[in-house]
């Protein structure tokens, strides 16, 4: 068993800074040799004893681990001078091949105790998995969904039968490891802190101008927003009774829900999700439910409020482009030609989380429209929205959560081929 708990106060350098250490790597690190044991106990050293480091001289002071986040500093000098009492190191690394939290160094690899199983078990029976090209993104959440690729991804990163290690760590290479942890800190102190400061504001920006986030969406599509359900047009009738919540722009919630009931009261119109965004619906001065207008004329409503819609969407990718640090310092012909060929990519990437392979959201998630209806209505809408279809299922395997979309669509706002 490798015993990171062993490392004492003693051999940590005063200039060691690291709050969190997210992965180390393996390459370089050397293991005693003792008798062979059995292969549980000679894939199994445990992290288990790793502690938080912590001064007696002021409790305001520790160093608390934060596992979801990324790397952060303190300008504190209690972090940069620690004291012979300090308790023992603490490590906390990551699995090399989905990157959960690494209960110890098997098979040659930092790993969890779920990669750690899945590879014993493939190698002791010999499983052989259907093939995948699709080179699947193997984390967290993802990694029971392909086999094929969790193995290769195991692989890849180093695990092996043969990479079994056993026995303590040496002293030396204990001081090794703590050196280059500092090393590493050292060199990632100036700029984690302030990746990190940037990745927040680009995020609560993204919350603050995009009022239907992946999240709320994905909610919605999967119905895990209980009673609340999207109201359905799949065909020209029911277009004409959900028309007027088309093109809604949000409102406080307690108007929402009054103007929802009025509406459905005097319609008789259900189905509406009274509990997601609000709106403002008395668009397009539509003439009764009841009355039997042409579908042309339906159509061109419907048309109206997607252009309306689009015109909306410009604005809220234009308040955030302005929120990403620097850019309002640009000059003005350089944003307007980042805003002009930016824009159009960045609502399509915001479309797709609304989409799945059977419709999509419209209307800040109040109306699901379905895809058969979409392909009935008429040209070139029906041809403009099938390839974003398309994209949509390909760009939803990504799994991107809203942090991940925030620093995408700031990248692409600021690429530098316009």
């Amino acid at each position: 068993t490798l015993d990171y708990a062993s490392i004492s106060s003693s051999s940590i350098p005063s200039s060691l800074s690291p709050p969190l250490v997210s992965s180390i790597s393996s390459a370089g690190v050397a293991y005693d040799i003792s008798p062979p044991q059995r292969e549980e106990h000679l894939t199994n050293m445990d992290y288990t004893n790793m502690h938080c480091y912590r001064t007696d001289l002021d409790t305001h002071n520790s160093i608390k681990l934060e596992p979801e986040s990324p790397p952060q500093y303190s300008d504190s000098p209690v972090f940069s001078k620690l004291q012979d009492d300090t308790s023992a190191a603490a490590l906390n690394i990551e699995c090399r091949v989905c990157g959960d939290k690494a209960s110890g160094f098997h098979y040659g690899v930092h790993a969890c105790e779920g990669c750690k199983g899945f590879f014993r078990r493939t190698i002791r029976l010999k499983l052989v998995y259907d093939h995948c090209d699709l080179h699947c993104r193997i984390h967290k959440k993802s990694r029971n969904k392909c086999q094929y690729c969790r193995f290769q991804k195991c692989l890849n990163v180093g695990m092996s039968h043969n990479a079994i290690r056993f026995g303590r760590m040496p002293q030396a290479e204990k001081e090794k490891l703590l050196a280059e942890f500092s090393s590493d800190m050292e060199h990632m102190h100036p700029e984690a802190a302030d990746l990190r400061a940037l990745a927040r504001h680009l995020y609560e920006a993204y919350l603050k101008y995009f009022p239907l986030t992946k999240a709320k969406a994905r909610a919605i599509l999967s119905g895990k927003t209980g009673d609340n359900m999207p109201f359905v047009i799949h065909d020209m009738k029911s277009l004409m009774e959900g028309e007027q919540f088309i093109n809604c722009r949000q409102i406080p919630m307690l108007e929402h829900q009054q103007q929802m009931s009025a509406v459905t009261a005097g319609h008789g119109v259900s189905g509406i999700n009274g509990g997601h965004h609000g709106s403002d619906c008395g668009v397009l001065g539509m003439t009764s439910l009841s009355g039997q207008e042409p579908t042309e004329a339906v159509e061109l409503r419907f048309f109206q409020s997607c252009q309306s819609r689009s015109a909306e969407g410009v604005r809220e990718v234009t308040e955030f482009a302005k929120s990403i640090p620097g850019f309002v310092n640009l000059d003005l012909n350089d944003q307007v030609t980042l805003l002009k060929y930016g824009v159009i990519e960045v609502l399509i990437i915001m479309m797709a989380p609304l989409m799945n392979k059977d419709g999509t959201l419209i209307s800040y998630g109040q109306i699901f429209m379905t895809r058969e209806f979409i392909k009935s209505l008429r040209k070139p809408f029906c041809q403009m929205m099938e390839p974003k279809f398309e994209f949509s299922v390909k760009f939803n395997t990504l799994e991107l959560d809203d942090s991940d979309m925030a620093l995408f669509l700031a990248g692409i706002i600021l690429s530098g081929d316009r």
